[in-house]
């Protein structure tokens, strides 16, 4: 994409990620839709996962890791019986057993894995050592020793069984790898198992609800690129701070707010906080600060045109 043809789009996009993409091609294949010049996603999900992936655009992406940070909820398919190199159905089969567990020694085996538990990360992941991803060591058979990681199990309930085949729902913390979840599992019963379909559906605050397919992109985007006029498009978008509505608000005055777009602090009456949105006047959100011993000072801060623009978006109500 040329610059010269590249817009300043702001906001974030639900995108439902298809099957056999990965989440960086479809990120970029939406950010030539939209012609913008800044865009990132919040959480790859593997080309053999679907679901949910939230689109940064342009000002948005200054708060995306509060996303990486949230709680995820995932649909998932395990197949008993075949463990696999990858923990999914891409691997290559290590293991074979006979699948003969009961319904009462799978939820024995669920609930073992549910609360705060600890989990090694599996080495197909993205996860860095000495400056490289673990999955690229996994190519070439190397191991790298891993320590156990705390997560939280929120939910792991089953959904339906049939013969070898279970679905499951899974609401988990941050960091939390369904693959080795299900690997873990299936060597709890005994059988072994892998994932044979994974499809996310909640990301902190998003639920699948609010996605947009592909395909309906293309449809508005091909309108949209013939006639130059790209509203239709930034319809879609979601305000900036959408990923962060459950985040503490302190409603600043102008004077304030001045302040702390200059590289100044200001004295606040509030507990100390490591995040607080800021909310200017009109109730215009314009970054993310923090508060330490009735000192508020500022961690992420919006330009000066993207307040502007929520400015005037939200005197256009």
């Amino acid at each position: 994409m040329a610059r010269k043809n590249a817009r300043a789009v702001n906001g974030i996009l639900l995108l439902d990620k298809p099957l056999e993409v990965s989440s960086n091609g479809i990120l970029q294949r939406v950010r030539w839709l939209y012609q913008a010049q800044k865009a990132g996603h919040t959480g790859a999900l593997d080309p053999m996962a679907s679901g949910l992936l939230p689109i940064c655009f342009g000002e948005a992406t200054k708060f995306s890791q509060f996303l990486l940070d949230t709680d995820k909820t995932y649909l998932v398919t395990a197949c008993f019986g075949v463990r696999t190199s990858t923990s999914d159905a891409e691997g290559e089969v290590i293991s074979e057993r006979p699948v003969n567990f009961s319904d009462t020694e799978l939820e024995q085996a669920l609930n073992s894995l549910r609360g705060d538990i600890l989990q090694v990360p599996t080495m197909f992941s993205a996860l860095k050592y000495q400056g490289q991803p673990l999955y690229k060591y996994a190519r070439q058979g190397i191991t790298i020793e891993r320590e156990a990681r705390p997560i939280t199990i929120f939910k792991f309930e089953l959904l339906r069984r049939s013969g070898k085949h279970a679905d499951f729902v899974v609401h988990c913390s941050k960091g939390t790898y369904i693959r080795t979840l299900i690997d873990d599992l299936g060597e709890l019963l005994g059988c072994g198992g892998h994932v044979s379909k994974l499809h996310r559906t909640q990301v902190g605050p998003f639920t699948a609800a609010q996605m947009v397919k592909p395909a309906q992109l293309d449809a508005m985007a091909e309108q949209c690129h013939s006639s130059a006029d790209f509203r239709p498009l930034d319809a879609l978008l979601l305000p900036l701070d959408a990923g962060i509505v459950a985040m503490p608000a302190i409603v600043l005055s102008a004077e304030q707010q001045h302040q702390l777009q200059h590289g100044q602090h200001c004295s606040v009456a509030a507990d100390d906080i490591a995040a607080i949105k800021l909310i200017g006047p009109g109730q215009v959100f314009f970054g993310i600060g923090q508060v330490q011993q009735g000192v508020l000072s500022s961690r992420r801060l919006l330009n000066t045109s993207a307040v502007q623009q929520a400015a005037t978006a939200i005197n256009a109500l």
